[in-house]
């Protein structure tokens, strides 16, 4: 699970220093330099990038969606720097957001970062296949983690992206991962005033066949509608019990 914008503190080098190459294309609005859930099994440094194309109501990066203008612009130089001295440290490199995949520039950051020697994970809400079809021929990523927000019927997934989206790019994005070109995973996040247990079932069944599909408990503190804000999650008891359930429709 990709941490919170919140919790990407960075220390940056002076202004003057920091601007010498001026204005970069990519604008990159959170570092974190180490984390150690973000892929599991591997230690990796998380870039978050500003705006996305959904509004969901309970996303807990929504600082990154509703107002990056508010967060530091870390020059990709600096990090670039940075990541070479950790490199030995950390295994690579998570792209979170936000939406990475709305960014025209980022097929050449993460050139430039797998340039380096470092594995790259991409975080996507699956809205942009072709951005993540070229990624994967150009074998410029090494595992991506999708979001799937709910059902994939038009009105669920409006609901649960907070705008109308086009299913059948994440549809698209769905079989394109799904035929096991990179290391995949599939993630919900389940929010009681969205999901029902049927609804998770429902996912399942799209994506029967794939590797996995992880549940992320909601979390209550500070989402994007703050109608959301003290809503209790599931009993960790009923995740369980629904974890179960999914895998025998996904690996059946």
């Amino acid at each position: 699970m990709t941490q919170s914008i919140a919790h990407a503190g960075v220390s940056l080098p002076q202004e003057g220093t920091r601007r010498q190459n001026g204005q970069e294309a990519l604008s990159i609005r959170g570092f974190l330099e180490t984390s150690f859930v973000d892929w599991p099994g591997k230690v990796v440094s998380v870039l978050f990038l500003p705006g996305c194309n959904f509004r969901c109501p309970f996303c807990h990066n929504h600082q990154l969606v509703l107002n990056p203008g508010g967060l530091e612009d870390i020059p990709r130089t600096y990090i670039m720097a940075r990541l070479a001295e950790l490199k030995g440290w950390v295994d690579g490199v998570c792209i979170s957001g936000g939406e990475p995949t709305i960014h025209p520039h980022l097929l050449s950051l993460i050139a430039e970062i797998k340039g380096s020697g470092l594995l790259i994970k991409l975080d996507t809400n699956g809205s942009h296949p072709d951005v993540l079809r070229s990624l994967i021929a150009r074998d410029l990523v090494d595992c991506v983690a999708m979001d799937v927000k709910a059902p994939l019927d038009e009105v669920s997934y409006a609901r649960a992206a907070g705008v109308p989206v086009d299913l059948e790019n994440i549809r698209e994005s769905i079989c394109l991962l799904k035929k096991g070109k990179v290391d995949y995973h599939f993630r919900t996040t389940i929010v009681p005033a969205l999901h029902k247990g049927e609804d998770l079932l429902h996912i399942a069944r799209h994506l029967s066949g794939s590797s996995s599909l992880t549940l992320q408990n909601f979390n209550p503190e500070d989402p994007l509608d703050p109608r959301l804000q003290g809503t209790s999650p599931y009993p960790e008891e009923w995740l369980q019990e629904m974890r179960e359930r999914i895998a025998s429709i996904l690996h059946h």
